[in-house]
C-alpha cells in the first residue's frame, strides 16, 4: 500500500485530489500545511489554525503545521517532508494543481528532495469540469476569500452549479485557479462530520478579499 502526504490548503482542489488519490489507491497518512510567518493563519488561504484541525479531526488524520515566509518557503517545506518521511510511512506526496507548469515542477522538485514521489490526480482536468466532478461527488466548500472581481459579497457563498455559471458569465475561472477566489471545504462524503463555521467579519488587504471564520459546534 502507497501511502501519502497530502498538501493541504483547507480548500476544494488540495480536498478533491486527496479523494481522487484514495480512489487510484493510495492511502493518506498525513496532512501538511504551510501557515504565514506568525503562524495564526494558512499561507495560502488564511484559514486559522482551529479549523484547519477541525478538517484534520473530520477526516481522523494528523495534520503537521510549519511557518514560514515566502522567502524561506522552499527549504522549510524541504525540511518538513524530510521530517514527515521519518514520522510516517510515506512513499508520495498529493498535490491539488491542474495546469500550471510551474507549480508542478516545484512540486516535484520538493518531493525528489525528500524521495517522495509527487502524485497530481488533478492535473490537465477540464477546470469547469472537475468543479462540478467535485460538486457531484458531494464535497461542500465555501468561498473564504476572493478578488476584487467578485467583492466581498462572494464571501461565505457556497460553491455549486449556479455559481459557477454565475463566474463563468463574469469571465472568472470556475476553478479559482488564477487566483480570483479560495475556498474552505467544510464537508464530504469521507469526512466523519461536517466542520461548521460561519462569517463573523470581512476585510479587504492588499485589494483582495478575506472572510474571518469562526467554527460552531454541532
Amino acid at each position: 500500500m502507497n501511502h501519502f502526504l497530502c498538501s493541504w490548503s483547507g480548500g476544494k482542489d488540495s480536498c478533491f485530489a486527496f479523494f481522487k488519490a484514495m480512489q487510484l489507491g493510495y492511502k493518506p497518512a498525513v496532512l501538511l500545511n504551510v501557515m504565514n510567518e506568525f503562524g495564526d493563519r494558512s499561507r495560502s488561504h488564511g484559514i486559522t489554525k482551529p479549523i484547519l484541525e477541525a478538517q484534520a479531526d473530520a477526516l481522523n488524520l494528523p495534520i503537521h503545521f510549519f511557518s514560514s515566509s515566502w522567502a524561506d518557503y522552499e527549504a522549510k517545506y524541504i525540511q518538513n517532508l524530510n521530517r514527515l518521511v521519518k514520522e510516517y510511512p510515506i512513499s508520495h506526496a498529493v498535490f491539488g494543481d491542474i495546469d500550471i507548469e510551474s507549480h508542478r515542477a516545484w512540486e516535484e522538485k520538493v518531493s525528489e528532495a525528500a524521495n517522495l514521489t509527487a502524485v497530481l490526480p488533478l492535473w490537465q482536468g477540464d477546470r469547469t469540469q472537475l468543479v462540478l466532478e467535485m460538486i457531484d461527488a458531494g464535497l461542500e466548500a465555501i468561498i473564504v476569500s476572493c478578488n476584487q472581481t467578485l467583492g466581498p459579497d462572494f464571501l461565505g457563498k457556497p460553491i455549486n452549479a449556479s455559481i459557477i455559471r454565475t463566474f463563468e458569465s463574469m469571465d472568472v475561472d470556475a476553478c479559482g485557479e488564477n487566483g480570483e477566489y479560495h475556498t474552505l471545504v467544510v464537508n464530504a462524503p469521507f469526512f466523519k462530520h461536517k466542520v461548521n463555521v460561519e462569517v463573523i467579519q470581512k476585510s479587504v488587504s492588499s485589494h483582495y478579499n478575506f472572510a474571518e471564520l469562526r467554527l460552531v459546534n454541532g
